[in-house]
């Protein structure tokens, strides 16, 4: 019985005795009600039992209570139902779901009336003729580098940079979208599941789309076709992928690409010769952590869609050995594998070869295989794995392993989760040669040859790694060095962590070395930690940080250009939506056309929790000093 059921009951009861009428069913009915008001858990009783261990035990990639507190009740319900807390809300009994949810969300809360400023009439032209940044990496190489030509900024620019208009972003404690920006437009998703079009220059929107879940991914848009229509491509955080029309946001078709329950589309879809191809990964390392998951059973996979209709045209599993019973923990629950392998990040295209490279993520379960931590290359017209590079052997993890949990679904191998969730990035070597280079968590930069179906060229060490450690999103080049973002995370408040390296792209000769700087004394959750994918110009290079500060470093030393604190609250948004800054992590910034473009806040990982999308520009004058 719901609370609002028992409170009517004991109404009920108290008239039958204010009246008179029979006064002993009465007291029953009454001590019933209060009896099973009493058993029934209550909000805060149904969070201490099945949520707190993870979000006020120390478990770093959840959200705090605190953070939790600041999304609706329906954002805290969809999760509990159909998003990536399924898991712990089918552990629930009936009507527990909903009582949590009310009470970590105070109420079902209606989004705002927005006062957001439309676009009349926007003019809609071919997309790929005048500046734009499309999908996470900029190019097909995952460069993350953007010419002068197209970013419209130069060196000198940077530091009269100036916030020009901020978007919030509704019923949200994190903002990790990847921007794209093209035709005079810029597409966004959100939290929510929401996809905005929005003016690049202004920030009024030109319409928005609403999919099923959250909207992690970059977004692609296509040429035109024979009718002079562009498509946009994206996925959503319940493995569905999107073909939408760029220039009225109508959905022409959406494809689930992976039937296990807890797939997922993180890295962002590549188009080529018609052709979307993406990896999937999943969040089956976090339901590992509960005893009573028979852990684990999803296998990444690689996939090449037809762009036009959605359609599958193959698929191959990162593992190719299908999991199979292997032993029962310590509850009686039979544990399965080989699992895990997923693929975090976007693929990479090399046209000369016609191949595709993707990074991958470590096991879940036991045993280990060969394919976890690696880049992998396959066949771009059939899915044919054609060779597999690996770099942390034996890395078999899921939450299960950390302090706070019983470690009951724990592997044996108990890996040091040195994942890859960042992109390789293909370039060109002043000697002829190729590489592929790749940042992972472990703290290693590698660079490989693509042509020698893997072979290692230079390693370097960027940080010490960790499970948040290490690189994450993406490191960025100018053709000439690597420019490599370290997180190695340690939680709140230590300031001797993170910061910005280059590393030529040669040798793997280290250039320079900036350490993050330290938090200041009076910021809580704060990190130094350098996390969010890098981006390059000419001569500059742009790092977000934990602590909630964008930086523009001068390219040839590591100097620092510009350093905007995204921290505050921005009550004048565009949309008419209350906004706040927080860390910034997961995309980095895109630059096009003079602006420049980046989302803030992270409420998970212990990071500090924002939703607004902020545009800058080039203001009038002189730098200021």
């Amino acid at each position: 019985m719901s609370v609002a059921g028992l409170s009517g009951l004991k109404h009920v009861a108290q008239r039958f005795i204010i009246s008179g009428m029979a006064v002993r069913v009465a007291a029953a009915v009454l001590g019933w009600a209060i009896c099973l008001q009493a058993v029934e858990p209550t909000g805060e009783q149904i969070y201490a039992q099945a949520c707190s261990s993870c979000h006020d035990g120390g478990e770093s990639r959840a959200p705090s209570f605190d953070v939790l507190r600041q999304l609706s009740s329906d954002a805290i319900l969809e999760s509990l139902r159909d998003g990536v807390m399924a898991y712990v809300g089918e552990t629930l009994g009936d009507g527990q779901v909903e009582t949590v949810a009310l009470y970590l969300g105070q109420g079902t809360a209606e989004l705002p009336i927005l006062t957001r400023r439309s676009c009349p009439d926007a003019e809609w032209s071919n997309p790929l003729r005048g500046p734009r940044w499309i999908g996470w990496g900029a190019d097909l190489s995952n460069s993350r580098y953007q010419p002068s030509d197209l970013a419209g900024l130069t060196a000198a620019d940077v530091p009269r940079l100036e916030l020009r208009w901020a978007f919030g972003l509704p019923d949200a404690t994190r903002a990790r979208g990847h921007p794209t920006v093209a035709g005079g437009r810029v597409f966004v998703g959100s939290r929510s599941g929401h996809l905005y079009a929005l003016d690049a220059k202004s920030g009024c929107t030109v319409w928005e789309f609403a999919a099923r879940s959250e909207i992690r991914t970059a977004i692609l848009v296509s040429p035109p076709d024979d009718a002079g229509r562009t498509l946009l491509f994206f996925g959503d955080t319940k493995a569905n992928l999107y073909g939408i029309d760029a220039a009225t946001g109508a959905q022409i078709w959406r494809t689930k690409v992976d039937d296990h329950r807890s797939a997922t589309l993180t890295g962002s879809p590549v188009l080529f010769e018609g052709r979307l191809y993406l990896g999937v990964s999943s969040i089956e390392e976090f339901t590992g952590r509960f005893a009573e998951y028979s852990c684990c059973s999803f296998r990444g996979s690689v996939q090449a869609v037809d762009a036009s209709n959605g359609e599958r045209i193959w698929k191959t599993h990162t593992i190719p050995e299908e999991p199979q019973p292997r032993w029962r923990n310590a509850k009686g629950v039979m544990q399965v594998g080989p699992a895990g392998a997923g693929i975090w990040s976007a693929p990479t295209i090399d046209a000369k070869l016609r191949r595709l490279y993707v990074t991958t993520g470590d096991n879940y379960s036991d045993p280990p295989t060969d394919d976890s931590d690696a880049i992998i290359a396959y066949d771009l017209e059939s899915g044919e794995r054609l060779w597999s590079q690996q770099f942390t052997e034996g890395d078999a993890y899921n939450m299960a392993c950390n302090s706070n949990a019983d470690g009951v679904n724990c592997p044996q191998a108990d890996g040091p989760d040195f994942d890859f969730g960042s992109s390789a990035i293909l370039v060109k070597l002043d000697n002829g040669k190729r590489a592929l280079v790749a940042g992972q968590k472990s703290g290693m930069v590698h660079a490989i040859d693509p042509d020698q179906d893997g072979a290692i060229l230079w390693q370097s060490r960027a940080g010490a790694g960790g499970k948040l450690g290490g690189i994450q999103y993406g490191s960025a080049t100018d053709g000439r060095n690597v420019y490599v973002a370290v997180s190695d995370y340690r939680g709140p408040r230590p300031d001797s962590v993170g910061g910005l390296v280059a590393y030529r792209l040669a040798d793997g000769q280290e250039l320079w070395n900036v350490p993050s700087a330290p938090c200041p004394r009076d910021r809580p959750q704060c990190s130094p930690a350098h996390s969010a994918a890098v981006t390059a110009i000419d001569g500059v290079v742009f790092s977000g940080s934990l602590d909630g500060h964008l930086r523009a470093y001068a390219a040839g030393d590591g100097s620092i250009l510009w350093d905007f604190d995204t921290v505050r609250d921005y009550d004048d948004t565009v949309n008419g939506v209350a906004a706040r800054g927080g860390s910034l992590n997961g995309p980095g910034a895109v630059v096009v056309d003079g602006m420049l473009y980046v989302n803030s806040g992270y409420g998970a990982f212990g990071s500090m929790p924002g939703n607004v999308f902020l545009a800058f520009g080039v203001a009038e004058g002189p730098p200021p000093k």
